[in-house]
């Protein structure tokens, strides 16, 4: 999951190493705290959230075989 967040959000950036996922794990969920450069915030985020939305959905979907809720935040 996490690599997978990590090659898309790659993908979309101008600095594509100062990309970071970070997993915070609770007893029900697991938030993934993505940070990259602050000029590439707006980047992942999209127009009015779009890119962000996708994001979440492809995590959500490809987070369906475990138990837990996942969820991913953009951090800057």
């Amino acid at each position: 999951m996490k690599d997978l967040i990590t090659v898309i959000a790659k993908a979309l950036v101008d600095h594509p190493d100062e990309v970071q996922v970070k997993a915070v794990e609770d007893e029900r969920s697991i938030t993934f705290e993505l940070s990259v450069h602050p000029d590439d915030v707006g980047k992942v985020i999209g127009k009015q959230g779009r890119i962000a939305k996708a994001l979440r959905t492809v995590v959500t979907s490809a987070a369906v075989k475990e138990s837990k809720r996942v969820s991913v935040e953009i951090v800057s």
